[in-house]
């Protein structure tokens, strides 16, 4: 003969659970809104990324994508304006070094868009993980967990059970 209890799940990992989902919801639209304002920003500059880019030619920078091809390209571009040289090749009173220099302030712009979208995204990722792992928790803490005890070799009364 065997016994069958049934006790309820954690009140308290459940609340923990709908709190993590919670948060990644929150998560989700802070870098939603993020990636949509650098991309709005960007858009606001009107850069286009160069015909003679590896990839994008002639489309507007308003992703990750789009602003690290024009960085690349503003790269090339000033490599052959300077002989292959950059920034801190040139001679002081190169007059190229303006060049280069402006060319090195646009690439870390650009670049800094792109840790700005790729920051958005991990934060957009890690909402998702958020809540899927609060979900988890609320599915668990709600089951009901069942204890079966082995009676056998016992009475009916030492099992707790009326005969």
């Amino acid at each position: 003969m065997s016994t069958v209890a049934a006790t309820g799940g954690s009140k308290a990992a459940r609340v923990i659970g709908i709190i993590s989902a919670v948060a990644g919801l929150v998560l989700i639209i802070a870098g939603g809104v993020t990636w949509g304002s650098v991309s709005s920003h960007l858009a606001d500059e009107n850069i286009t990324v160069s015909e003679d880019a590896a990839n994008f030619g002639g489309q507007p920078v308003t992703t990750p994508w789009t602003a690290f091809a024009q960085a690349d390209i503003i790269n090339h571009h000033a490599l052959d304006a300077t002989g292959g040289k950059t920034y801190a090749e040139l001679d002081r009173e190169d007059p190229l070094r303006d060049t280069a220099m402006n060319a090195s302030f646009l690439r870390a712009s650009l670049f800094t868009s792109v840790v700005a979208f790729g920051v958005a995204a991990l934060v957009m990722g890690l909402g998702v993980m958020f809540i899927l792992v609060g979900y988890a928790l609320w599915a668990i803490a709600g089951r009901s967990v069942a204890t079966v005890a082995d009676t056998r070799g016992t009475t009916p009364a030492d099992a707790g059970l009326k005969a």
